[in-house]
């Protein structure tokens, strides 16, 4: 009996590189996605859950189309955000991102995960298969949080486009990351997302 958590990112985003705050799938960002849904086909899943945002709506509903069971349903504890200040011990390279961030940005985002980790995270007696198709920054929250990392960290755990990230939990036992950011499914043209280039 394990209770497994299936975190992905959603597919590339349309026009993503000029700064728009949300909009629809690009055509390599729904390919993404069509590859992801084939990969995902066999999981028996219980509940599937998406950021409200469009880029992971978008995903949610065609991963959907390719298992008609599934049913996924917004949630506000999935949107984008910044889930925590910077830290004494952060490194003085990610200054100027957290200098882009407003403290009230900061507060709202700490207590959006907070309040993800409680509802997501919690245990189950049951075997239980959950999807959330959420960002880059609450994958890199929950990955931080399973693993007791200090809270900055998550500004340094990225997850490409329509990756797979496994977390699981069995009775008696914490979290475990079972794997990060799995792209074996996309080939090397349709892995987008990543601050490097990632082609193995």
């Amino acid at each position: 009996m394990a209770h497994h958590l299936y975190l992905v990112r959603h597919g590339e985003q349309l026009d993503a590189e000029h700064g728009l705050p949300d909009g629809p799938l690009s055509p390599r960002g729904r390919r993404q996605a069509e590859l992801l849904a084939e990969r995902l086909g066999g999981v028996p899943f219980d509940h599937a859950w998406h950021s409200p945002l469009q880029r992971a709506e978008e995903t949610a509903k065609i991963i959907a189309a390719k298992m008609p069971a599934l049913r996924p349903e917004p949630s506000p504890l999935l949107f984008d955000c910044i889930p925590s200040g910077p830290a004494p011990e952060t490194p003085k390279t990610y200054d100027a991102f957290f200098g882009s961030v407003t403290e009230a940005e900061i507060e709202a985002g700490s207590a959006q995960m907070e309040d993800a980790a409680a509802e997501f995270l919690r245990s189950h007696r049951e075997d239980r298969h959950e999807l959330l198709i959420t960002h880059n920054f609450v994958i890199g929250w929950f990955v931080r949080e399973v693993l007791g990392a200090p809270d900055w960290r998550w500004v340094s755990i990225n997850q490409a486009n329509c990756a797979l990230t496994v977390l699981t939990q069995k009775p008696g036992r914490p979290w475990s990351l079972v794997t990060h950011n799995d792209i074996a499914h996309l080939p090397p043209e349709l892995r987008t997302g990543l601050p490097e280039p990632y082609a193995i």
